[in-house]
């Protein structure tokens, strides 16, 4: 009778772990921000204020950034903190490469309808991509996909499904179950869910693609880039900078912009 109380107990305690580990992996990923305090006016650059509508009927809020003369279109895919406004550093350095750019705000996030979540984010970026072949007469092979943290899981799923000219990623993981792994290494896998599992996806894409990552990332350990990029198939860079996760593009800035610039020249 006792051994069953034990059972029993031990039943209960791994049964409350699994239950509180799905809600860490529901709640706990993502910490949007609905108010845009600043958008690209601030830094001097026109831009139209975009809204699109999803294939399960939300409307997305992002910004297309025209560029005279562009020959590719930057589609730009932000982490999981904050809204586009948020963004507005990297989108001044990244204009000055010459490309058109479109950044979105996943579902939830700024002036976007709905709540977050994994297949929402992958449906807002098919939005996103339809309506730069759809609206704005965009060629696939002129569209290169942008990924930032979370945003580099959501680039790699629409890379894996649809056709665009390349794909670059910064910050990346492997997947959500690596990371659930390395925060909580004394649970067995079989505790995590398989979600933005990139390493499987990235191994579909032949296109180029660039990966840039900081040895001193303290949120994304450099070893999962690594991961993601050793199974990546086809012409693919790594470019590692230095800095913190979410400062590194400004602490390596002319090593961030030069091997963007250098990887595009040579599509």
């Amino acid at each position: 009778m006792l051994y069953v109380r034990l059972l029993v107990i031990i039943l209960l305690g791994v049964g409350v772990i699994f239950a509180y580990i799905k809600y860490l992996e529901n709640n706990s990923i993502y910490y949007p921000v609905k108010e845009i305090y600043l958008d690209p006016k601030a830094t001097g650059l026109a831009f139209e204020d975009i809204y699109i509508t999803t294939q399960d009927g939300l409307k997305i809020n992002g910004w297309f950034i025209a560029q005279a003369k562009a020959k590719y279109t930057l589609l730009f895919f932000h982490g999981n903190a904050g809204n586009i406004g948020d963004r507005l550093d990297k989108i001044q350095l990244l204009n000055h490469l010459g490309l058109n750019m479109f950044i979105v705000d996943y579902r939830g996030y700024g002036k976007s309808q709905g709540k977050p979540a994994e297949k929402g984010f992958y449906s807002d970026a098919k939005a996103s991509y339809d309506y730069l072949l759809n609206i704005r007469k965009i060629k696939p092979e002129q569209i290169i996909l942008y990924g930032e943290s979370l945003g580099a899981a959501v680039a790699i799923d629409l890379a894996s499904k649809d056709k665009v000219g390349a794909l670059i990623v910064e910050g990346a993981f492997s997947s959500g179950k690596d990371m659930a792994g390395l925060m909580y290494p004394f649970l067995p896998g079989f505790f995590f869910s398989d979600i933005y599992d990139s390493l499987t996806k990235v191994k579909k894409i032949d296109i180029p693609k660039l990966f840039i990552h900081s040895r001193n990332d303290e949120m994304i350990p450099f070893s999962l880039a690594g991961r993601l990029y050793d199974a990546a198939p086809g012409k693919k860079e790594f470019a590692e900078i230095s800095g913190g996760h979410n400062t590194a593009f400004l602490d390596s800035k002319e090593k961030y912009v030069s091997s963007i610039a250098a990887f595009i020249e040579k599509l």
